[in-house]
């Protein structure tokens, strides 16, 4: 039995509470990753860090991040999700706030992994609480929009808040800001937030399995981070990516053969939904992650913008995310499936991205970027919407948490990989990304990024179609189901 607490009363405005709690602690998470970008030379200048290991206030983060998602999704499953969801906030918030006083590189770098563990935890759980919480479809698919407009968005409007809050305030404040959010958003999980959990599953942990997965996702993304300044055939790469490799490969083994209560479960992957599902993430964090980098570098090298002008120069792109993933891309789902609309968002993103591939490079920004800004953006915000009603379509809330942090990971490894690929494929052309040259090693990375919406309209068509009418009966069962749980609760309670 699914125990779900507090659920008789809930009303559309504690919905409306549930969906600001999610959303804020989903956008602390992903802002967490891009808000330090443009801060890393103060953070240099101030703690004196080596340039050879400043990229880690970054990627301390990203590491950590990636490698536990999988176990924090399973955690909410087995121990309450408002309960992980409460502990993964109060981990991020008190590491925020040690990272905006670290007052040597060690101390910050500490901090930032205790982040990325504290994000971990606390990402898959909003995800999972808005599945169990939402059951009305248009509810869901506006819910979901809205998650996934904030989880797409985030990542753009990073690069305008941390320049702005470093040029005003001090780059410290791009970490202390988290502490009186944490604090608030606290209260409102505590409060607002029913507890759910599936309290006749084994609570026992695969932790063989979980040891193998994260450090796995770790050894392989620490790779790919290395070589951006290793190189690729540098023992750290090689030795780092062959262990991450053989880890996962066993992680496999486990779960398929050996784990009594696996992790992942892999019958999981026969779900046509969720595959197809984990691929579209992938592929669509990829893409996205490929073109803010290389938007960064034109703006910077080419057009000569400044960090805050930088970030201000995102603020189309983002606000076509956030519009279409919030206000259109619900309605369409509602009225056409998550199929069409998620096949329709890959299309706009590879438009997009094939116009960007043919600027001319002289317009400025207006000329050469507003509007495939805008096309791309609208794109993302159709898929990142739609992704995750695509993968819970056909799933048990019992392993809501188990999806969510699939496709969670799906979406943070893709862009972690592809950040490193894209780097590396960048070298490879650097007399082109200096300023005032051509502007043809642009074109060459923007047609290899279009690979990615191409993958991602083809396991677009593979997702299983879901009608109007069966996002209705989907409604229909999930309220009789829940109407006999909290009669089953109300029983045990007199």
């Amino acid at each position: 039995m699914t125990v779900i607490e507090n659920s008789a009363g809930r009303t559309g405005s504690r919905l409306g509470l549930i969906l600001v709690a999610c959303c804020t602690g989903q956008f602390m998470v992903v802002l967490d990753a891009s808000i330090v970008n443009v801060a890393l030379r103060p953070i240099q200048d101030s703690l004196g860090f080596a340039p050879s290991t400043l990229q880690w206030v970054i990627n301390a983060y990203t590491v950590v991040f990636a490698g536990f998602l999988l176990l924090g999704g399973r955690l909410a499953d087995l121990f309450g999700r408002r309960r992980v969801f409460a502990i993964g906030l109060a981990l991020f918030t008190l590491a925020s706030l040690v990272a905006g006083l670290a007052f040597d590189p060690a101390t910050l770098l500490i901090a930032r992994a205790l982040q990325g563990l504290g994000g971990a935890v606390l990402a898959p759980a909003t995800l999972t609480v808005l599945f169990t919480s939402f059951t009305d479809p248009a509810g869901k698919a506006k819910a979901f929009g809205t998650w996934s407009a904030v989880a797409a968005g985030g990542g753009a409007v990073g690069a305008l808040l941390g320049g702005v809050v470093t040029e005003w305030l001090s780059w410290r404040w791009i970490f202390l800001v988290n502490g009186p959010i944490g604090v608030v958003l606290m209260v409102l999980v505590l409060t607002a937030v029913p507890e759910s959990r599936n309290d006749q599953a084994d609570r026992r942990i695969d932790t063989i399995g979980a040891v193998a997965v994260t450090g796995g996702l770790m050894a392989v993304v620490y790779g790919i981070v290395s070589a951006n300044d290793d190189g690729w055939g540098a023992a750290t790469t090689v030795v780092s990516l062959l262990a991450g490799v053989a880890l996962l490969v066993f992680f496999v083994l486990n779960e398929a053969k050996f784990a009594r209560q696996p992790l992942v479960p892999l019958s999981i992957f026969r779900n046509r939904s969720v595959s197809a599902a984990n691929i579209v993430s992938f592929t669509t964090s990829a893409a996205l992650v490929g073109v803010l980098f290389l938007f960064t570098l034109l703006m910077q090298f080419v057009y000569g913008y400044d960090s805050l002008t930088t970030g201000l120069a995102y603020l189309p792109l983002s606000l076509a995310i956030v519009v279409v993933a919030r206000g259109v891309a619900p309605r369409l789902i509602t009225k056409l499936g998550p199929k069409p609309v998620l096949v329709a968002g890959s299309v706009l993103s590879l438009a997009g991205l094939l116009w960007l591939s043919v600027i001319s490079g002289d317009g400025g920004f207006v000329g050469d970027l507003l509007g495939p800004s805008v096309l791309f953006g609208a794109g993302q915000g159709l898929v990142s919407a739609t992704v995750t009603m695509a993968g819970t379509a056909k799933v048990p809330y019992t392993q809501a948490g188990l999806v969510s942090g699939l496709l969670n990971a799906s979406r943070q490894v893709g862009g972690a990989l592809w950040l490193g690929i894209m780097a590396a494929v960048v070298a490879s052309f650097a007399h082109s990304l200096v300023p005032g040259a051509d502007i043809a090693g642009y074109h060459r990375a923007f047609l290899i990024a279009a690979v990615f919406p191409v993958i991602g309209i083809l396991a677009g068509l593979a997702v299983p179609a879901v009608s109007p009418e069966a996002l209705a009966a989907a409604k229909n069962s999930w309220s009789a189901k829940k109407s006999a749980q909290s009669a089953e609760g109300d029983a045990a309670t007199t």
